[in-house]
């Protein structure tokens, strides 16, 4: 009997993974990049900080304990307002990921460019140049 359950545990997990490598794919997409890239461990990473306007040296921040938190935060809160969407949306896609995620990448959602870049535009002693 618990071969089963451990069977059908596997299935929904393989299928939750699919489906957030999917979401991913068509958030990169969306972005202008190749749906490829979701595949690839820190190569996403670093398009993601590209598709946000931030340098690609945020990964080793991101590599801090604790700290590395926080600059992951700040970039997922950067995603949502690149596609449009509201700071509340990263709260969404933090602590319920499995459908705010597929929310982003298979709904309406457009990519408006980085939203770093739009807030250098407002605050230039911001600035930061990005890759």
């Amino acid at each position: 009997m618990e071969e089963a359950g451990a069977g059908i545990f596997i299935v929904f997990y393989l299928a939750f993974i699919v489906l957030m490598i999917a979401s991913m794919w068509k958030i990169f997409e969306k972005a202008g990049h190749p749906g490829w890239v979701a595949l690839v461990p820190f190569y996403n990473t670093i398009i993601m900080l590209k598709i946000v306007g931030k340098p690609w040296w945020w990964l080793l921040f991101m590599f801090i304990p604790y700290a590395g938190a926080v600059w992951a935060i700040w970039t997922v809160n950067l995603m949502s307002l690149s596609y449009g969407k509201s700071t509340g949306y990263t709260f969404g896609i933090l602590f319920l990921s499995p459908i705010f995620i597929p929310m982003l990448g298979f709904g309406d959602a457009t990519y408006n460019g980085p939203a770093a870049a739009d807030a250098a535009k407002h605050y230039p002693e911001y600035a930061e140049e990005s890759i």
